[in-house]
């Protein structure tokens, strides 16, 4: 990847409705030369998927928490069980004192205890531990770094 496909994912992150045209123009392609690059990004799985961001409040899904999920096995093969609950916006199987992390959206906080509920049901879940954010700083996309040239070079 050269600073051009870089530039490109930046620009498709900031406004994923460029035209080929006006990304082309950004980074000094032509529209089928922006079109192509784009295109052998998503190939190589650079690029996962296209998608607007919404503001959780307007979904209702206001509350955000954090979630430690304990456990009494191994849960890296209970991703099925932890997708099957739509509040789950993210969940990862961490080291540490859990066995996974779920960052979790709701309308109220009696809906996230219910979605603790749910948890439990979850073979070889052994306990939760919620911690509900306040207020969101703010949230980003992973971006691409600068190439970082070679040492002695």
């Amino acid at each position: 990847m050269d600073d051009v496909d870089r530039r490109l994912i930046a620009l498709l992150q900031e406004d994923a409705t460029m035209s080929y045209a006006a990304l082309g123009k950004e980074v000094g392609l032509s529209a089928g030369a922006a079109h192509e690059r784009v295109r052998k990004l998503r190939e190589r799985g650079v690029i996962r998927r296209t998608t607007v961001e919404v503001d959780p409040a307007a979904l209702d899904r206001g509350v955000l928490a954090f979630v430690m999920v304990e456990s009494t096995a191994w849960m890296g093969d209970s991703a099925a069980a932890f997708a099957a609950i739509p509040e789950i916006q993210e969940a990862h199987v961490i080291a540490g004192s859990a066995s996974v992390l779920v960052k979790v959206r709701t309308a109220t906080t009696e809906r996230l205890q219910d979605v603790l509920r749910r948890l439990y049901e979850i073979e070889g879940v052994s306990g939760t531990q919620a911690t509900v954010s306040l207020e969101t700083f703010f949230e980003r996309p992973a971006t691409p770094l600068p190439a970082v040239p070679p040492a002695g070079g």
